[in-house]
């Protein structure tokens, strides 16, 4: 099982789902000898209970990571379980987990948590260790950016060989190369970019035309509530909201691709490792990220928003040839995926038993035509903004979010308004029926949660 996650990857932006805009190679073949998930999605937009649902399988809910916080240790974790099944199990990269070296069940990692390096005294991670031994002398922040930074136009003034995007791919290499026990392996390559700080290669960065990347998309709603929070990047560089100069706005999200597009290039090093170690064939692959970036859709910035460009992903699975699938490869799905479908689709794929705490479900269900679910949840617990607490619900057609703090809602056809431009709930005629029959849906949802979410239903 080759697991590889990137952090902060929209997901609409890869070549193979329609964003020509974007240089992905490695995963637009990946999608082509696969399936490539359009309405994948990452219910907890943060890191934390992200990778939460990963490494439980569990909805937000149930693990209890419903915001940015901690992730403890639970009885059912995707890495112990497979380590007691007679799995190889090695993580390359970012964790993001407490204390830093919890492994939650992996036998070995090789950490980069860069983003520890800007805090003084603090534990360094394997990468940041390897860098001060390998480059003396040389600044590990060199770039002045910090690790929430969206300012674009900044690159990595150093050898490719140096980034930690590439010292990830290499340790997944080195492992590729070097294992040869009789178990089955099961390898976790996360890369911390295109998650801030920007700061690819140079020549990713002079790769992309600025005048040819789209400019954000800003509904009426979005324009009265941020349009006059006038500001720069420059100053405001960690923002979650502003209403920023256009020429900023295009120099990062010139930047976000660049990072992105060095990441799919190192993800094409590690295919191209196992396919020399001549297990491509009975290896199952699956490529997904924690959540998106508004990336200045709507005057917002970061995650932890109910919008499509913080909670949608990439979702793409490669499986393999003994696995006997009789479906065609190379097609686009619309199925509503989750991050807690990830380990029971590995579970699946290994013949082990899911515990019932999961709620995830195999994605190989669908491969299988299998019956799905047909709406699903999304939340997170207040953040950035006093208001901007709130649950949502959806279907392939609409979108339903409940502020938990306000009490106002919103309600999007996406279909018709893939880029949430016009709020049903807040049109000159709202439809009235259609709201009502989302509250019912929502009401229903949050009532096993007690009275402090329901009351006399």
């Amino acid at each position: 099982i080759l697991f590889l996650m990137s952090d902060q990857h929209r997901g609409d932006c890869i070549g193979a789902a329609g964003a020509d805009y974007v240089i992905t190679p490695n995963l637009d073949q990946l999608a082509k000898e696969g399936i490539l998930f359009t309405g994948a999605y990452s219910s907890v937009p943060s890191c934390l209970p992200a990778r939460t649902s990963i490494l439980t399988g569990m909805s937000p809910w149930k693990s209890g990571q419903i915001g940015y916080t901690e992730i403890p240790n639970y009885p059912n974790e995707g890495p112990a379980i497979f380590s007691a099944n007679g799995y190889r199990t090695h993580a390359v990269g970012k964790n993001h987990f407490y204390p830093m070296q919890n492994k939650h069940g992996y036998q070995t990692v090789e950490l980069e948590e860069g983003w520890y390096t800007t805090f003084k005294n603090h534990e360094k991670c394997d990468y940041t260790q390897w860098f001060e031994k390998t480059a003396p002398g040389k600044d590990i922040n060199a770039t002045g950016l910090n690790y929430n930074d969206l300012r674009g136009g900044r690159y990595f003034p150093f050898e490719d060989s140096l980034h930690p995007t590439y010292w990830t791919a290499e340790r997944a290499v080195n492992f590729l190369q070097s294992y040869n026990g009789d178990a089955p392996w099961m390898l976790k390559v996360s890369f911390q970019r295109p998650h801030p700080p920007f700061d690819p290669p140079k020549r990713w960065l002079d790769t992309y035309n600025k005048s040819a990347i789209p400019l954000p998309a800003i509904g009426p709603w979005a324009e009265a509530k941020y349009g006059n929070a006038k500001g720069s990047l420059e100053k405001l560089n960690n923002a979650s909201s502003g209403a920023f100069e256009e020429e900023e706005i295009e120099t990062s999200r010139q930047s976000y691709y660049a990072a992105l597009s060095f990441v799919d290039e190192q993800l094409g090093r590690v295919i191209a490792a196992l396919k020399e170690r001549g297990e491509l064939g009975n290896t199952l692959i699956l490529y997904t990220s924690d959540h998106g970036d508004m990336m200045g859709d709507h005057y917002m910035w970061r995650k932890c928003r109910a919008y499509e460009g913080s909670v949608r992903i990439p979702m793409i699975i490669r499986w393999p040839e003994n696995l006997d699938l009789k479906i065609k490869r190379g097609q686009t799905r619309k199925e509503l995926v989750e991050l807690r479908d990830v380990l029971p689709t590995f579970l699946d794929v290994a013949g082990i038993s899911k515990p019932s705490v999961m709620d995830g479900i195999s994605m190989l269900d669908i491969l299988r035509g299998k019956k799905w679910r047909s709406i699903l949840d999304l939340e997170h617990a207040q953040i950035y903004e006093p208001d901007n607490a709130w649950v949502a619900l959806m279907d392939k057609k609409y979108k339903y979010i409940y502020f938990t703090l306000t009490g106002k809602e919103q309600l999007f056809d996406l279909v018709k308004d893939p880029n949430e431009i016009n709020d049903l709930a807040t049109s000159g005629k709202p439809p009235t029926k259609l709201l009502f029959m989302w509250r019912d849906k929502m009401i229903k949802h949050l009532s096993e949660r007690g009275e402090d979410w329901v009351k006399d239903n």
